[in-house]
């Protein structure tokens, strides 16, 4: 339903003799970003508190799902921002970590345009804009089930060093 991953011509790259994720192995581009996306959620109690799923994931790219409930309701029964935001930072920290090198947020940035409501599904679908050295930067639109923008995220990050 959401898959919205944009052409890769190194989605399927073989990565030379396989790589470990976790206790995963990855065989090709595609599969590595989808192994670190699964762990990257999997060890994250917040993003699972909070309801959000992986829709897709691929090299540079990620999109998460998250149905709002009352949970997410601020005071204006309305999506509260700091939901939006997690979401957007989720899927940017999947779309940067997806080689499977530790890479963390330098600066983010959103700009909320419309509110979210009980009952939306949210997805947030990151996708890197500029790469250079250890240095990145994202784009997240965050969009309802019907298509409508709700948010607009950048995120600059960092490369570090070591497997996610």
């Amino acid at each position: 339903m959401w898959s919205r991953q944009p052409p890769s011509m190194v989605a399927d790259a073989p990565l030379n003799g396989g790589q470990k994720v976790g206790n995963r192995m990855a065989d090709n581009a595609q599969d590595m970003a989808r192994s670190v996306a699964e762990t990257m959620i999997g060890n994250c109690g917040f993003s699972q508190g909070l309801g959000m799923r992986i829709a897709d994931a691929g090299p540079d790219f990620a999109a998460i799902e998250m149905t709002l409930t009352s949970l997410h309701m601020n005071g204006h029964d309305i999506c509260h921002g700091g939901a939006i935001f997690a979401m957007a930072d989720t899927a940017f920290a999947h779309a940067c970590n997806s080689d499977n090198i530790v890479t963390v947020a330098q600066q983010c940035q959103v700009n909320f345009l419309k509110p979210g409501k009980l009952g939306d599904v949210l997805c947030a679908t990151a996708q890197a804009r500029s790469l250079a050295g250890r240095t990145g930067i994202y784009d997240v639109a965050v969009t309802d089930q019907n298509g409508a923008l709700i948010a607009e995220f950048r995120g600059m990050c960092r490369k570090l060093s070591g497997p996610v």
